[in-house]
């Protein structure tokens, strides 16, 4: 939308009529009459061309005074935001097929876990999200962003093997602690992802809690993976449990460590709400604040008022 910021600018408009018209006029000290003048000394009257270049040289500069602005649509923006990071296990355990979904399909941990944070992702609009991985060690995949799209898709690139088998959950905890340190949100947050327990690395992982709690960071840790499921073999079928590898103890102390709270996801469904509930928990500011953006143009009268006094100041030269 086009709008003159100081409309009222244009009250000067007749100003110069005004100067013109009560103004006293100069008297000339001397005038010479001549009775002829050759024709190669007459010139031409201009005035009508002057006085129009004078008026849009006038009207130009009143519209650069005006602030002429152009509006763009509004954007809705948060004043607060909250700093989360996703800290996901790529260990071997990862690919074992006990996630059932809805429809009754068998999925590995790792496909469901990517299908529910995506969708999870997807709607933290307004959050700043990080992803870190780990398996024989942790490393820092996508720093706080509020590229949500990258966050997507670095996590759906994900695979398993890249960094190992086993699960350094300490060093997940501690890479993750030590991203907040120069952060100002006011929601940090720490959502742990894991199968199995602490394996590897070279950082304990309650020690890795403490770090995040001395920086205000709260941590929610989800075990992840079925209570059973049939194994089968060529002796016949087996009821298994897939999950008694997980640290149940261990992943609870650390979210109580920090004022957190430990989730359980024996499938898909069961993660969905998990995250669902870690959202209801840590709510974000509702809080909105209208922004529009908009590009001044004043520079567009501004040239044309020069424009306009270039071609005057070259007409009173040429003419008189």
């Amino acid at each position: 939308m086009f709008e003159f910021v100081w409309w009222w600018a244009f009250v000067l408009l007749p100003l110069p009529w005004f100067i013109y018209r009560f103004s006293r006029p100069v008297q000339p000290e001397a005038v010479i009459t001549l009775p002829v003048l050759p024709e190669n000394l007459v010139k031409k009257p201009v005035r009508r061309w002057q006085g129009i270049l004078a008026l849009l040289c006038w009207v130009s500069l009143l519209g650069a005074l005006a602030r002429p602005v152009w509006f763009g649509d509004p954007v809705q923006i948060q004043p607060e935001h909250r700093d989360m990071l996703l800290a996901v296990d790529l260990s071997g355990s990862m690919s074992i097929e006990d996630m059932v979904d809805g429809q009754g399909n068998t999925v590995d941990r790792l496909t469901a876990v990517k299908k529910v944070v995506t969708d999870f992702i997807g709607k933290r609009q307004g959050d700043r999200l990080g992803l870190v991985l780990f398996a024989n060690h942790a490393y820092l995949q996508t720093p706080l962003t509020f590229d949500l799209n990258t966050v997507k898709q670095q996590l759906a690139r994900t695979v398993l093997g890249l960094i190992g088998q086993s699960t350094a959950i300490g060093e997940g905890l501690g890479i993750a602690a030590k991203s907040f340190i120069n952060s100002d949100a006011e929601q940090r947050v720490i959502i742990l992802l894991s199968d199995g327990a602490n394996t590897s690395g070279v950082i304990n992982p309650m020690e890795a809690a403490k770090l995040a709690a001395e920086n205000k960071v709260r941590i929610y840790t989800v075990g992840i993976g079925a209570d059973e499921m049939v194994q089968r073999s060529f002796f016949g079928d087996r009821m298994v449990n897939p999950s008694q590898d997980l640290d149940e103890h261990a992943l609870t102390q650390i979210a109580a460590l920090t004022e957190g709270q430990y989730f359980r996801a024996r499938n898909p469904q069961e993660l969905a709400s998990i995250y669902q509930s870690i959202n209801d928990l840590e709510p974000v500011s509702t809080a909105q604040q209208t922004w529009r953006p908009r590009e001044e143009l004043f520079r567009f009268p501004l040239a044309g008022a020069l424009l306009f006094s270039v071609l005057l100041a070259i007409r009173w030269r040429r003419y008189g």
